[in-house]
């Protein structure tokens, strides 16, 4: 995979892992629950539940781009229309909207079940996923490329989380964040629509 494409994939990948969601709220709930190391282990546990999605998606998007390609742009449009319905809701969001997170009393073990089941349980992510890599998967792609993008999909997404978590153990983000969080979602918003777009205007080159 060329640096230019696997830098697009980077891009809308952090994207989507830092736009506010119950992902996010989930992991600040353990982390002021139980501290750093819940927090911690529900951000990678959500990020395998990530890379699984991912996972299907690639193997799903290579053998419908081969067999039905009708079929495949019907899905990518839809997948495109699903990008800018999350922007136009992202846009609409509240001052604090999804950034609220309630502290609990959390263990390890809740936070990696809870964070496997919160990616495992947004059939979202698929959508998402199908309106994102359809920008770069292609019929002829190699295995290793098809590797590259779900190791950068789970990456990405379990690095961010993991850095919230430690940063809230260390400092008051959850009030600066939630300060903000009209700008946050106000920025996200304009990405997705700005994914969308590019969804319908075709593969990245």
């Amino acid at each position: 995979m060329p640096l230019t494409l696997w830098m697009s994939l980077v891009a809308v990948c952090a994207m989507g892992a830092m736009s506010p969601g119950p992902s996010l709220a989930l992991v600040l709930r353990h982390t002021l629950g139980g501290g750093r190391a819940p927090g911690v282990v529900a951000a990678l546990s959500h990020a395998l539940g990530v890379g699984f999605y991912a996972l299907l998606t690639v193997w799903g998007l290579g053998a419908l781009i081969v067999r039905f390609p009708l079929l495949f742009q019907l899905i990518t449009w839809a997948g495109a229309a699903y990008l800018a319905w999350l922007g136009i809701q992202a846009l609409r969001a509240g001052r604090a909207g999804t950034l609220e997170a309630s502290g609990m009393a959390t263990t390890r073990g809740q936070a990696a079940r809870e964070g496997l089941l919160v990616a495992l349980g947004n059939p979202k992510l698929i959508l998402f996923f199908i309106a994102l890599l359809s920008q770069f998967v292609t019929p002829e792609m190699s295995l290793a490329a098809k590797a590259i993008i779900v190791a950068t999909a789970m990456v990405i997404d379990g690095g961010w989380y993991v850095l919230v978590a430690v940063s809230l153990s260390h400092s008051r983000v959850l009030p600066w964040l939630q300060a903000r969080a009209h700008w946050i979602h106000r920025l996200t918003g304009v990405i997705l629509l700005a994914l969308a777009l590019r969804v319908v205007l075709g593969p990245i080159g």
